[in-house]
């Protein structure tokens, strides 16, 4: 059988990270305009500070940081609403504000002046992570580092160097042409004789950079590194003897260095190694332990680590060893090179913080008491209030934030400061001060700029803090070490820190500012000392590992909608992560009465106020955009159409106030909102606001109609239609007499010109910039002056207007308003090229045709240029061809062509549009002849309509959506780029967003349920492929399963217990004998009822301190308690840790679900309560439960029993089988068992009644310890999926005809599959094929993997497999991938049982999913090669793709 493998969710969290200045914007002379927020505009301009690149697993994620003004909050946008009524010479003068601190005197927050660093009034600002580009690798990032070549210092910007977990090395740099990173090159090592051992795959691939560029080292097995030089001077090339080709080629050959026999023969084992800064030559710190020991052999084996620090000599390849402390800890973790300023190197420890400088000498912190019972390394002696101190390091990550201070940041997220006290130029102590905060988990720890401090997490959110060095005044007389902390946490914020206080806050009140009230005559007795002060800028979300998941039933409104509850993240981080398909949205209201099946606009217009005869619109709040007045619909019925304009009611609902007969084309305000425009499919109409016609211009030619109008677009004050002989027309509205006109259009040509496309855009961003062309001739003088005009009022600030115009031939147009000249031409929109630049071509001409055309596949019919994007929009330029692709491209500044432009521009626009999304959508097209009126109404209406939402205050989205049978969101998101969601609907035949009923986050939907009014539901997270929402429960959950009878969650909750042994009088064997020694810790776990609303936990049973649960499954029974005889029971199995010398037992526990009378205070209709049936030890630990006909089946090591339920009170063994060594899964089909072990793979078993048995039908020969084993079926055919803990996937299938199963005893392996990551929960829901009715559905089998990530297992056709898979191999070769990295290797598995790999039976979508993306006259040549068609793969591929 064959299937496809595709990731739904990519992995989540931060694993590696480098701070660089990649981008261009980051560099301070470089010309990279920020896009201005409308909260900003009068206040300083964002502007980047650095990039941060952040890695996961085979995700790679740019992003840009900026400091940019603080957003406006709430209470100041109302105080400035209050001051604007203020009467002038009566505002509060500047210290007002500090005259009452308990509120009863003149409160004037617009006053409040923040002072900078050289004491100058600045304004509050912010600093925020934008998102600016995205890959997903074929191979799994093991490190990221910022590395300077030669040609940086003319550019000014770094490299990127990534390392990957097959012994590669890949220089990246960004593009500013691509907008994009592109491979300078790969270094590959994966044939080095350190490779070819069987054990190479347990190493770890680490990457390294000297601080000063000179070169990098990423670690080998066999005790190895590989060097890779680089060139930093041109000095260095005339050594090397190299030409003038360092730019093309920026690095010297790549060598391995050997350390046992190159360096010392004493250094094995190597732990960690480090790069020290401030050394001629690059400096090389190695922590290793060349005689390894564990906790019960530290009586003959103790400090058994040792440190080398050795110096590259990269011309004349020598190593001399130039420090060397041996006797350290044998719990040493890592190393972190000090500062210059304080030399040597900080070496991390389970129990304790080691410096050691270049003379040998050793500064020990313990942070517990363990350091003296298992080192003889003298310690620092602790003060009496650090003897109690317990801290346990395991899992913490360490960085210095100032020359002598440096964070310890512990698994739980606890920060601690310590101080470096400096004795001349040695070390003399260590000090480490109170907690200051608690912040998420850490994976990696790294200063990122000066005063910023990025933490990453790989099981929730990262965050990045800022650690300003602030220089406080103390006395003389205080104590220096203990009156006054290292560092303190800011109490005040500017920033908004949205919900995420309980992750990121103080974990106790911070002390108050040291020297707030000291005057400006200074004692003499007062000295300064340095603070760091610590706060929180920003975060990336993110939801951690997936332990398990189960399908539920979610209540979107009164809609019931499949919702996949998986149990993430870890500690105090964990919680479930609620995953929907389609953009969650609940229904407000119904509004039939207003139809709008061919379109509904919702506008604010108001009233004009009439000054001596003339117009003049109201003043609007500067800071309150209106809500809408007015809404009108239009429907095909009765014919010719009909359209109404509705208003609110004083009822609050809605009411028709006017019928208009004919068919609505578009509407908007018009006149700065005093106005209607009214566009019908035969005339344009100016309207009064109360609706009443002002004035109708009839679209006609002499005395006869022209061609209906099919678009129009509206943009004050200017209105373009098109026609549907593909004809154009253009008005322009004059505000004094409150009318319109029809525009000139002469400037773009003839004017039977023909056009399949075009709207209006309106720039307030700065980004669209024309210039003039000096070449220009003197006919054109109008344009250069319209041109010249425009760039003035663009410096101005002012709001710039454009016209886009795609004519048939496939060509775009932008025509700058109003003087229409032609500024942007492009040929590439019509096969979606990557990028799109100017081809400063004259107007193209596009003249009628004899006979008249038709409609093309790759013509365009819809395209758009609007905002989209969060706190900061950008200009995206929207495109949906004819054949169901649809590309979004973002629109960026561009440097105008050096070359001289053709005389008949008059201009050019400075912009290029980069593409960032494509979809395609399978697109059925009646016929083109079918006129009737049955075909006009169900003709489906494609659009791209803009909205505005705010669907919480303070948040607001600027989208687009895309009406039609393929309806769906466009949103960006400034931490996670632009995604594209589907609405839910079957069709969408109208949208606008609605504020009528005064709220910002309405939309007015007509659907196939008619007209809705609708809103999102609350608190989503927009930034996944697929919708989120977080429910943080402040612990972690292993097992998580959703109960059909009652709808509600079991889970089973994890958590830490201290752990005791006692001997067989009771007695306890061993006791903490200090404070700062406490017991271990173990699992235990606790089982939870919750009802997915409001996620109430209603009940739970707590299990021993040292039982945790393996197993959770709910199971059918049979029962004599219902008429059916069988009845649902939760099925737990679990462990009993009894200690390290004892063997583990187990436990199988049944649990009813039982209904009981609700507690009023709950607030719940109805009320459940867990009931203990049965518990049933076992002599080993319960590792599998399900049920099978009836029965329960559950592991004990390595048996497996089938028990009955008898009298619901006991389990009965009917059944057993020794299959293994320990049982991992067990799952059931009808009377089918298969098993996975940890050590003999797969078993295939059957399980019969009469008599009573387990037969073993077959199994897999070989020993492979299965993670997970799955039923897979589609097509009658029936296979066996399986996941190792490599992540290796593999495809079993049961066949007894076939020689190779030895009459059907061995399982036949017929595909593997590497898929670099485990995973130990899926879910095999049913797939049903659109158009089939298949007796049985097929299987498909989602995945949820411990890295966060989410992919899905689906069957493909034979027909379709074999185009898919000759596309897959098209791709491998002739398109470039990220880091240069082989897809196909990737995903191979190593099996020397084959002549060949297996590896044709599963097709790669992440490698299948860059079809979708290339441009199409690559997809015509790609399909062409494989003799296929286009439209027939992405058809193919469509069909696949969907998360369920």
């Amino acid at each position: 059988m064959q299937a496809l493998r595709q990731e739904i969710l990519p992995p989540s969290g931060v694993e590696f990270v480098a701070s660089l200045k990649l981008t261009p914007s980051t560099v301070a002379d470089s010309f990279a305009p920020i896009p201005l927020t409308s909260t900003s505009r009068d206040q300083s301009s964002p502007r980047a500070l650095y990039n941060v690149v952040v890695a996961r697993a085979s995700i790679l994620r740019v992003f840009e940081v900026r400091e940019e003004p603080a957003p406006i909050s709430a209470q100041v946008d109302d105080e400035r609403e209050r001051r604007a009524n203020v009467r002038r010479g009566t505002e509060a003068v500047e210290g007002e504000v500090e005259m009452d601190e308990q509120g009863e005197g003149f409160m004037n927050i617009g006053s409040v002046k923040f002072t900078g660093p050289n004491g100058a009034s600045t304004a509050p600002t912010v600093i925020r992570f934008y998102f600016v580009r995205e890959h997903r690798l074929h191979g799994t990032v093991t490190g990221l580092e910022s590395i300077r070549i030669i040609s940086s210092s003319e550019d000014k910007l770094d490299r990127l160097l990534v390392s990957f977990k097959d012994a590669k090395i890949a220089l990246l740099e960004w593009s500013a042409a691509a907008h994009d990173l592109i491979t300078v090159s790969i270094h590959t090592y994966e044939r080095a004789p350190q490779l070819l051992s069987l054990d190479s795959s347990l190493f770890r691939a680490d990457l390294r950079t000297d601080p000063s560029s000179r070169c990098a080292a990423l670690s080998l097995p066999k005790d190895a590194l590989a060097i890779l030089p680089f060139y930093q001077s041109q000095a260095e090339l005339d050594v090397m003897e190299q030409d003038l080709r360092a730019k093309d080629v920026p690095y010297s050959p790549s060598f391995v260095l050997d350390l046992p026999a190159e360096v010392d023969e004493r250094i094995r084992n190597v732990v960690d190694f480090v790069f020290l800064p401030g050394f001629n030559n690059p400096t090389v710190a190695v922590l290793f332990q060349a005689q390894q020991t564990w906790t019960g052999r530290l009586k003959e084996y103790k400090d058994t680590m040792k440190l080398f620090i050795f110096t590259l000599d990269l011309v004349s390849r020598s190593y001399p060893v130039i420090t060397t402390v041996e006797g350290l800890p044998y719990d040493c973790i890592s190393l972190l090179p000090c500062t210059p300023a304080l030399g040597g190197v900080v070496i991390l420890t389970s129990n304790s913080i080691i410096h050691v400088d270049q003379a040998s000498r050793r500064v020990a912190l313990p942070v517990n008491g363990w350091p003296p019972r298992v080192s003889d390394m003298p310690m620092l002696t602790q003060v009496p209030g650090e003897q109690a101190r317990n801290l346990q390091l395991e899992g913490a990550r360490i960085a210095f934030v100032e020359e002598k201070t440096l964070f310890v940041v512990l698994k739980d997220g606890t920060i601690y400061p310590v101080e470096f006290s400096v004795d001349g130029k040695m070390v003399s102590k260590l000090s480490m001060g109170a907690a200051l905060a608690q912040t998420t988990t850490p994976a990696v720890v790294q200063k990122v700029a000066d005063e910023h401090l990025f933490i990453g997490s790989t099981v929730g959110p990262s965050v990045l803090m800022r650690t300003a060095s602030v220089e406080e005044v103390i006395e003389d007389n205080e104590d220096h070490d203990a009156s006054v902390p290292a560092a303190v946490v800011d109490t005040v914020d500017t920033m908004d820190l949205d919900d995420d206080e309980d992750i990121y806050g103080t974990s106790r009140p911070s002390p108050p500012p040291l020297a707030n009230g000291i005057a400006n005559g200074m004692s003499s007795s007062s000295k300064k000392r340095t603070v760091i002060h610590l706060s929180l800028c920003d975060s990336l979300p993110a939801y951690g590992p997936i332990s398990d998941m189960t399908f539920s039933l979610a209540k979107n409104g009164d809609r019931f909608v499949p919702e996949l509850v998986a149990a993430t993240g870890s500690g105090a981080l964990g919680g479930f992560t609620l995953f929907q398909r389609d953009l969650p949205i609940r229904s407000k209201r119904k509004l039939h009465a207003i139809g709008g099946a061919r379109g509904v606009w919702s506008l604010p217009v108001r009233q004009a106020v009439k000054v001596n005869g003339v117009s003049y619109d109201r003043p609007a709040h500067p800071f309150h955009s209106e809500n809408d007045s007015v809404i009108i619909s239009t429907d095909a019925n009765p014919s010719p159409g009909l359209s109404r304009i509705s208003t609110r009611s004083p009822k609050n609902d809605i009411s028709i106030n006017i019928r208009i007969p004919g068919t609505t084309v578009g509407a908007a305000p018009f006149f700065q909102g005093t106005a209607i425009l009214h566009v019908l499919s035969n005339a344009i109409r100016v309207l009064e606001p109360d609706g009443t016609e002002r004035q109708i211009i009839k679209d006609m030619e002499g005395n006869n109609y022209r061609p209906k109008i099919k678009q129009c677009s509206i943009c004050d004050p200017f209105v373009f239609i098109l026609r549907e002989d593909e004809t154009i027309g253009l008005f322009i509205g004059e505000s004094e007499r409150g009318k319109i006109r029809r525009k000139d259009m002469s400037p773009m040509g003839e004017k039977t010109s023909r056009y399949i496309a075009g709207s209006f855009y309106t720039d307030d961003t700065g980004i669209f910039q024309a210039h003039v062309n000096a070449n220009a001739t003197a006919a054109n003088g109008d344009g250069q002056a319209a041109t010249s005009t425009l760039q003035a009022a663009m410096n101005a600030g002012q709001k710039s207007q454009w016209l886009v115009l795609c004519r048939p031939q496939g060509v775009m147009e932008i025509w700058a308003l109003p003087k229409l000249t032609l500024t942007y031409s492009t040929t590439g929109i019509a096969s979606l090229q990557s990028l799109l630049v100017d081809s400063y071509d004259p107007p193209a001409l596009s003249l009628p045709q004899e006979p008249v055309r038709k409609p093309q596949d790759l013509d365009i019919e819809q395209v758009l240029i609007t905002p989209i994007g969060e706190s900061s929009p950008t200009p995206h330029l929207l495109v949906f061809l004819r054949s169901g692709q649809l590309a979004v491209y973002q629109a960026l500044p561009a440097e105008i062509s050096a070359e001289p432009m053709s005389p008949s521009r008059g201009s050019a626009l400075s912009v290029k549009f980069v593409k960032v999304m494509s979809r395609a959508f399978d697109i059925q097209h009646p016929e083109e002849q079918d006129n009737s009126v049955l075909a006009e109404q169900r003709r489906i209406s494609r659009q791209f309509i803009p909205f505005v939402t705010s669907p919480v205050p303070g948040t607001v989205f600027s989208g687009v959506f895309f009406t039609g049978d393929r309806p769906c969101w466009i949103l960006g998101m400034d931490k996670a780029g632009l995604k594209i969601y589907p609405s839910g609907h079957g069709v969408v035949h109208s949208f606008t967003a609605c504020s009528l009923w005064e709220s910002k986050g309405d939309f007015l939907i007509y659907s196939e349920e008619g007209p809705t009014l609708l809103e999102w539901m609350p608190d989503l997270h927009l930034g996944l492929d697929v919708i989120s929402r977080h429910v943080p429960r402040g612990r972690a959950y292993t097992n998580i399963l959703f109960e059909p009878t009652t709808c509600l969650i079991v889970a089973a909750s994890s958590l830490q217990a201290q752990f005791t042994s006692y001997d067989e009088e009771g007695n306890e064997i061993w006791s903490p004998d200090a404070p700062n020694v406490s017991y271990p810790t173990s699992d235990c776990s606790a089982l939870e009822l919750l009802t997915p609303e409001g996620w109430i936990a209603m009940d739970g049973y707590e299990f021993a301190s040292n039982e945790f649960v393996n197993a959770l499954d709910c199971v059918s029974l049979e029962t004599q308690s219902t008429d059916t005889g069988h009845k649902d029971f939760i099925a737990v199995g679990t462990t009993i840790d009894r200690g390290e010398d004892l063997a583990v037992k187990g436990a199988t526990y049944i649990f009813e679900i039982v209904e009981v009378v609700p507690d009023p205070a709950s607030g719940l209709k109805r009320y459940f309560k867990l009931r203990l049936r049965c518990r049933d030890d076992a002599k080993g630990p319960v590792t599998a439960v399900c049920g099978i006909d009836g029965y329960l089946v559950s592991s004990m090591g390595q048996k497996i029993f089938v028990r009955a339920f008898d009298l619901d009170e006991r389990l009965v063994g009917v059944a057993f089988l020794d299959v293994g060594v320990y049982v991992t899964s067990v799952r059931a089909l009808k009377n089918l068992l298969i098993i996975g072990d940890a050590v003999k793979s797969v078993w295939f078993v059957a399980f019969q009644e009469e008599p009573y048995k387990l037969s073993v039908l077959a199994k897999d020969p070989l020993q492979v310890c299965v993670a997970s084993a799955d039923f897979f079926f589609a097509d009658q055919l029936l296979s066996i999926v399986t996941c190792d803990e490599e992540g290796v996937v593999r495809v079993y299938e049961y066949d007894p005809h076939d020689p190779e199963s030895k009459n059907g005893q061995h399982l036949l392996r017929r595909t593997e599959f590497h898929g670099q990551v485990e995973y130990r929960t899926s879910l095999s829901i049913a797939r049903r094929t659109k158009g089939e009715d298949w007796v049985a559905p097929q299987a498909k089998l989602i995945c949820g993997h411990p890295d966060g990530s989410l992919s899905a297992l689906v069957p493909v056709d034979e027909a379709a497999f074999k185009r898919l898979h000759l596309l897959q191999g098209q791709l491998t070769r002739n398109i470039q991938h990220t880091a240069g990295l082989n897809p196909r290797a990737f995903r191979i598995v190593r099996n020397d049982y084959v002549s060949k790999p297996l590896s044709r039976g599963i097709l790669d979508g992440g490698l299948l999913r860059f079809f979708e993306d290339l441009p199409v006259t690559r997809q015509n040549e790609i399909t062409r090669q494989i003799g296929t068609e286009r439209g027939l793969v992405l058809r193919d591929w469509v069909g696949l793709a969907g998360p369920w």
